[in-house]
């Protein structure tokens, strides 16, 4: 991202509402301890941009009472703080492979291994706002043979502005272009206001939640698919390895395990084997 302020520290007299150390050290410790979320010193600007927002919303006059604001026994502000903070870049079948995998091998074998109970469940951790689980819906109803089974997805996110987005199965008309071919008849597309719809067959597989991946999880499991994308890279590495021997106590005895392509279970997790391309099975 662009930011539209100041680079140079130096220049922090210039901004509408001076950031000091201190006060950028005060929202890093608040970020950690509520979402987990270790924010580096190089995304400072970008958290100035979004703070300076919500500061001008508040009508206060500078950070040092928006840390006050914040440190305030069960603030309001902090989920809109957390919403401000998070990072939300998605797109429909983003890293197609992954779907690929999931349509022709996970499950065509699902099919296979479950024919007793007919129960598929897939989880989309940090969904942001709903391209992610609607890919994983359309790729599960082009399997006319899943059309009798108990399949849902789960979509959970921390940030309620992108939860709300995402349940409305609404998006911008330019977003069909991302979508394959062979899945464009389970869009609606509504050209007389801009926008692509999904369609209710697709809405109805999946269920969104608001989750803190640091909290307690309220389900159950197993699933047997969890697509964990480009989230942990905002954790250290103590964290990381916490949420994914959580992962592995949720997923069935075989469940498979997607990361961001520049994530890594390297040195993180031995509870998973790779088999390529950020795409991980669960053996212990």
């Amino acid at each position: 991202m662009t930011s539209r302020f100041p680079q140079a520290a130096s220049d922090s007299a210039d901004r509408e509402f001076p950031m000091s150390e201190r006060n950028f050290r005060e929202l890093k410790k608040i970020a950690y301890k509520v979402t987990g979320i270790n924010l580096s010193d190089h995304k400072q600007n970008m958290i100035y941009g979004r703070l300076a927002r919500r500061i001008r919303a508040l009508g206060l006059r500078n950070f040092d009472q928006y840390c006050d604001l914040l440190g305030q026994d069960s603030s309001p502000e902090i989920r809109e703080f957390v919403n401000a903070i998070t990072t939300n870049l998605t797109a429909f079948f983003r890293e197609n492979h992954h779907f690929e995998y999931v349509k022709n091998t996970l499950l065509p074998d699902l099919l296979r291994r479950k024919q007793a109970e007919r129960r598929i469940r897939i989880w989309s951790a940090g969904c942001s706002t709903g391209e992610e689980p609607y890919s994983l819906a359309m790729v599960v109803r082009s399997l006319p043979a899943l059309n009798a089974w108990d399949v849902k997805i789960l979509a959970t996110d921390l940030d309620s502005n992108v939860l709300e987005k995402a349940e409305s199965g609404e998006y911008a008309a330019e977003r069909f272009a991302s979508i394959p071919p062979q899945y464009h008849v389970l869009v609606e597309r509504e050209p007389q206001r801009n926008v692509i719809a999904m369609r209710g067959e697709l809405r109805r597989l999946v269920t969104f939640k608001q989750l803190n991946l640091l909290h307690s999880w309220p389900m159950k499991g197993p699933f047997d698919i969890i697509f964990c994308r480009n989230v942990v890279i905002y954790f250290d590495a103590p964290t990381q390895i916490q949420l994914f021997d959580r992962y592995a106590n949720m997923l069935a005895s075989q469940g498979h395990l997607f990361i961001g392509h520049s994530e890594s279970l390297h040195k993180i997790s031995e509870r998973f084997v790779s088999l390529g391309r950020t795409i991980y099975q669960r053996t212990q």
